[in-house]
């Protein structure tokens, strides 16, 4: 009994002397272009800075994080993230931190044209760049590893929100057809990507080729949908060619905005059955995903803009909280197996959300 407690005690300790610590880093990406791109880092730290709440708000909780810290010496693996239409990079701040500390880095950016503070017309109907802004965002940390450290080229994966949700299937070599997406409006006129066409220009002759056009990231490795929308354009010739695995996480309190049967379940149905997974989120609506919402801002929201409380509220008895974990638990458990990495010791706590 004693050796058990000697060894279960060195365990402890060494477990919490080897935690990662998490590094936070705000930049801007191509800022002399026309299209420049805000972006985020978490990564493991070996410092042991005073944290602070990063991506934190008057309705959203930040996480902790120390902000620019020195990155590790090793390489790790690399998770981008895309957000929503309207969000923002705080949107998975929740993932990104708990990632970080399993020894990832994990890198986000806000679109142009579909981010919270940058509606621009023209930016946003130029959907085809969303997933370009991932792509030379990849290519920028993998030369800059003084940003958020060396990234490992061999373990490289993407996760991605509703609209965002789309841009990682794009990376992994889905194509979307005007036609089809148009043609499949008429039918499901309810679908939240089809009272949106004309704002992300779906419906403009002019992006019918670039949108056509294959937007694949060899680099990546393995993508994480969760919850996404405009999947109905995706040709089903295309969906059945990706050749990564790809992880479908649909809302189990789905809306009729984003029917997980109609925009998740026809992406995971069109995928290689030996690559694809498919978990329906246990009290998850669509905004669950998002980061948790402080105590009694749903009110706060709705008395400002009635109706968008929606965004604080959840489809069952679990708390978001525990959506959370349970998203993390699965989310982390396919990105391990499917890059063939094990989180250093200590690394592997599923800490905290918040």
């Amino acid at each position: 009994m004693f050796r058990y407690f000697s060894a279960l005690l060195i365990v402890l300790l060494f477990s919490q002397l080897a935690s990662a610590e998490v590094g936070f880093r705000q930049f801007r990406l191509n800022s002399e272009s026309e299209r420049p791109l805000d972006a985020a880092l978490w990564y493991p730290t070996s410092d042991k800075g005073k944290p602070e709440q990063v991506g934190e708000n008057i309705v959203f909780l930040g996480t902790n994080a120390q902000r620019d810290a020195k990155p590790g010496a090793q390489k790790h693996p690399l998770l981008l993230i895309s957000h929503g239409y309207g969000g923002n990079w705080r949107n998975l701040n929740w993932l990104a931190s708990q990632m970080a500390q399993q020894g990832y880095i994990v890198a986000a950016v806000d679109h142009p044209g579909t981010t919270t503070l940058n509606k621009e017309k023209r930016a946003a109907q130029q959907l085809w760049r969303r997933p370009d802004d991932l792509t030379l965002l990849l290519s920028h940390l993998l030369k800059t590893p003084e940003l958020a450290g060396y990234v490992d080229p061999e373990r490289i994966a993407a996760a991605g929100h509703s609209l965002g949700g789309w841009t990682v299937i794009e990376l992994a070599g889905g194509l979307f057809s005007v036609d089809r997406f148009l043609q499949d409006c008429q039918t499901h006129v309810t679908l939240g990507g089809c009272k949106l066409k004309h704002v992300l220009g779906t419906d403009k002759p002019e992006s019918k080729a670039p949108l056509a056009a294959s937007q694949r990231d060899t680099r990546i490795k393995a993508v994480v949908s969760l919850d996404l929308g405009l999947a109905r354009g995706f040709t089903p010739e295309s969906l059945a060619q990706i050749s990564i695995p790809v992880l479908v996480m649909g809302a189990q309190a789905d809306s009729d905005d984003v029917p997980a049967r109609l925009e998740s379940g026809y992406l995971f149905d069109s995928l290689p059955q030996n690559l694809r997974r498919y978990v329906s989120v246990t009290g998850a609506t669509h905004f669950s995903f998002m980061q948790m919402c402080k105590p009694g801002v749903e009110a706060l929201i709705e008395a400002q803009d009635p109706g968008d409380g929606i965004v604080c509220r959840d489809g069952g008895s679990l708390t978001r909280e525990a959506i959370h974990q349970q998203l993390f638990t699965t989310i982390s458990q396919f990105l391990n197996q499917t890059l063939n990495y094990q989180p250093p010791h200590g690394e592997s706590r599923q800490g905290s959300s918040h």
